[in-house]
């Protein structure tokens, strides 16, 4: 601490505020019996401690002008103790929070303790961070309350893990509906190709075995496997298994060509993440939702790979209205990791889509 911090200890709770909010969960022993003559003060003890918590803790008055700032303050929010110690504690905090800091000293005057608010702070480049804030009343030696001490504990990680987790939930429910949809599509294709129940059942059988390999390629197990590899293959054998199930009678509905290029690891994932969305749009709106349909997939790479996806005799097609689904923010997340660009020609005749990225990104 600085110098005025043994007077700040005199007047805060401090063992019981560092026991339970510091995430190094240093715990205070007390005893009855003397302390040795090498024991250091009971204040800078607590001194020692709270400088030396992992959470930020400041001090502030009444008037919200800081009066004590830790080191751990100091590394979460970018100011040295010098320089915000007798600054005013809006300099950590975003504009569209400032009437936070009404609503927390007016809890303060009252007495009253604010337990694990989360909320936004700012860090002195400008970075924005979440927090959990923990605010106590600081009293006097005549109980008055003269202003506030504030621990900071940053939970931006465990935000960031929170998203991430909702975003593969999402991601989930989608390709679950998803698969349902394809599953629903390739037994009515095989409804109208088979003549006794046992061929209906094998030709379904041989379908949903094709989804289930094409599924492996967008979602590889690694399960537990310490020397796992990732997956590699060609980026016409990608296509090959992603649309196995959609064969009638031994026809191809999907045909590529141009160059071939070999894909492995997260490209193959993004890729066939792509290319999934692309098939399942086709099956329930496009060229893979009527028996005649079909999709011709033209490749290139030189500077740049190139796709061209173009859907041929089936219904008619036209941009539908709104930002899309979850799919179309999967599609659109997928093509801005691999620094790629996608556009759409919305003809009538048939739906068809350009996909450009980068040679350089599809070769790591």
């Amino acid at each position: 601490m600085r110098e005025e911090a043994p007077h700040l200890l005199q007047s805060i709770d401090l063992q019981r505020e560092t026991a339970t909010t510091s995430s190094s969960r240093a715990t205070i022993v007390t005893s009855a019996e003397p302390a040795g003559v090498d024991a250091p003060p009971a204040q800078a003890l607590l001194a020692a401690i709270v400088e030396n918590s992992d959470d930020a803790i400041v001090s502030k008055s009444l008037t919200g002008h800081i009066t004590s700032w830790n080191r751990s303050a100091e590394r979460l929010f970018g100011y040295t103790a010098n320089e915000a110690i007798g600054q005013h504690i809006s300099i950590i905090i975003p504009e569209d929070r400032l009437h936070e800091e009404d609503v927390i000293i007016g809890s303060i005057r009252g007495g009253k303790r604010i337990e694990h608010y989360e909320t936004v702070r700012r860090r002195k480049d400008g970075t924005l961070l979440d927090i959990s804030l923990t605010v106590s009343p600081v009293r006097d030696s005549n109980g008055s309350i003269v202003g506030a001490s504030k621990v900071a504990r940053d939970i931006s990680e465990r935000k960031r893990a929170a998203e991430r987790q909702i975003l593969l939930l999402r991601e989930m429910n989608h390709r679950i509906k998803n698969i349902f949809a394809i599953a629903n599509a390739v037994i009515g294709l095989s409804e109208r190709t088979a003549t006794t129940v046992p061929e209906l059942a094998r030709d379904v059988r041989a379908r949903i075995s094709a989804l289930a390999i094409a599924n492996d390629l967008t979602l590889p197990d690694v399960g537990l496997a310490v020397n796992y590899q990732p997956q590699e293959t060609t980026f016409f054998a990608l296509v090959k298994a992603l649309f196995a199930a959609h064969q009638v009678d031994g026809v191809e509905r999907v045909s590529i060509g141009g160059q071939d290029v070999p894909v492995r690891g997260n490209m193959l994932t993004s890729l066939a993440l792509l290319l999934h969305e692309f098939s399942t749009n086709a099956t329930k709106y496009g060229a893979l939702s009527v028996p005649e349909g079909r999709i011709e997939i033209e490749v290139r790479n030189d500077t740049d790979f190139s796709l061209i996806w173009r859907e041929i005799g089936g219904p008619a097609v036209h941009q539908p209205d709104g930002p899309g689904g979850f799919g179309s923010q999967l599609e659109k997340a997928t093509v801005g990791s691999l620094q790629g660009a996608i556009e759409r020609e919305w003809n009538p005749a048939g739906l068809k889509i350009f996909l450009r990225i980068p040679s350089a990104v599809l070769r790591r």
